[in-house]
């Protein structure tokens, strides 16, 4: 079992924003290997399904960003879920556009989301780290990330998506240096 968890904001003027990058990917997931219909438990919305001879969860916490542990936390013990088997999909300032990196455990970086998660869970998951880049100076991080991404930004996304998408056995497969320099080769 592995739970695939995306971070992102529920407002439906939060869409687009960089911030919502993870629900992007869990959106993905979804809709190309064909996860059970979105429904709302444990304070997200959860689908399931198989990829490969994996029994696959994905949620996207309506907890909002500041919130999302305690949504993976119920979950994972509902499921009996083991934190190494929970793959967090998020944004990152300090990792160019479209690029990404995955690790366990290390520091939030000043991430809300990813310090709810280290709260609620503690650090032993994997975390797909998607770069968004760094604001110009005239633009607070805050307001960086909640902001829409720009026409060339969502091209660039999704190719960076498709990426992911054509990888992801080799994250499921827990090769997380593989997954990250296959993703940024193609």
């Amino acid at each position: 079992m592995l739970l695939f968890v995306g971070l992102g904001n529920p407002a439906p003027n939060s869409q687009d924003n960089r911030h919502n990058i993870g629900f992007k990917i869990i959106d993905a997931i979804n809709r190309k290997f064909n996860l059970s219909k979105q429904k709302p438990k444990f304070k997200g919305l959860l689908t399931t399904g198989k990829i490969g001879d994996k029994k696959i969860y994905a949620i996207k916490p309506l907890t909002f960003m500041n919130n999302s542990g305690i949504c993976i936390r119920e979950l994972i013990e509902y499921f009996k879920i083991e934190v190494e088997d929970v793959i967090v999909f998020h944004d990152d300032l300090d990792i160019d556009f479209g690029k990404i990196k995955v690790k366990v455990g290390g520091s939030s970086a000043g991430h809300n989301g990813i310090e709810s998660i280290d709260k609620f869970i503690g650090k032993d998951y994997s975390r797909v780290r998607i770069g968004i880049g760094k604001p110009d100076s005239k633009v607070s991080s805050a307001d960086y990330v909640l902001a829409n991404f720009n026409e060339e930004e969502k091209e660039q996304l999704e190719e960076t998506t498709e990426n992911i998408l054509e990888s992801l056995a080799i994250l499921i497969d827990k090769k997380l240096e593989l997954f990250s320099s296959t993703v940024n080769n193609k």
